[in-house]
């Protein structure tokens, strides 16, 4: 009998074998970045709607620019072209796996490039609620993961999942994310702030699928809870393999942007 087990363990299907809840919230993890590969570069549109918490709204637009970079995280590149006193502002930012993030802005009324301290990810990205480092690519080594339960959310089964940041200038100390089921793809994350009190939630609506494989929210809705402030990035004009190289991606190619 013993001499069968290890045969047994080998046959046996893979959902058998019991997975603590760290290591199924990384596998969870792991798939929807797998599901997101191959891209190799995409361009956008959006526009950044913010509100404050009277609902008085103003209204930015912008162009983004983004690749894959192998072993390490995506390089990306967001202009602002209205209104006109953000116009020509630009945002770099390469993402890594481990290491902390290197990210640069571009004031042009300055002709100037600052570099964004690690210490300083945490602060808000041109008066939005999103944060510097929501806008950088969320790469799976950047955190620890615990699966919680699976759950309804709008009518499509989810896990949920919750993760730690690794880096010690987090402005949070945890996420919930519900991804769904069937294509991996994130519907809300709950951010909750150094105090480990809930700070925003984002939700991802509008889906749509490209390339017969990768989905993009068109809508993205941050909600500060503390404030009452939010913003909305509208997405549209998706498309990808567009011919970018990493030289388009270089501190050089802040000065350039048109």
């Amino acid at each position: 009998m013993k001499r069968l087990l290890p045969l047994l363990l080998i046959l046996l299907p893979l959902s058998s074998i019991a997975e603590t809840p760290e290591e199924k919230g990384l596998a969870i993890s792991i798939e929807a970045d797998r599901r997101d590969r191959g891209w190799h570069d995409q361009t956008a549109d959006l526009i950044m709607i913010l509100k404050n918490k009277h609902g008085q709204e103003s209204r930015r637009k912008m162009r983004t620019r983004a690749i894959e970079v192998e072993n390490d995280g995506d390089k990306r590149l967001t202009i602002f072209d209205e209104p006109r006193d953000v116009k020509g502002t630009a945002l770099l930012s390469f993402s890594h796996k481990v290491e902390n993030d290197d990210q640069w802005l571009y004031l042009p009324a300055l002709k100037r490039v600052k570099r964004i301290a690690s210490a300083n990810k945490s602060g808000a990205f041109m008066g939005s609620e999103f944060a510097y480092e929501d806008v950088s690519s969320q790469e799976v080594e950047k955190y620890n993961y615990k699966y919680l339960r699976d759950e309804s959310l709008d009518g499509q089964l989810c896990f949920v999942v919750e993760r730690y940041p690794v880096s010690k200038y987090s402005g949070y100390t945890r996420q919930v994310v519900w991804t769904d089921q069937t294509e991996y793809r994130v519907l809300k994350t709950d951010y909750y702030d150094r105090k480990n009190a809930a700070l925003k939630t984002l939700t991802f609506k509008g889906y749509q699928k490209y390339l017969d494989q990768y989905w993009r929210a068109h809508d993205m809705y941050m909600i500060n809870h503390q404030t009452g402030k939010s913003t909305l990035l509208q997405w549209s004009n998706f498309k990808f393999n567009t011919g970018l190289t990493s030289r388009d991606f270089d501190k050089n190619s802040l000065k350039r942007v048109r």
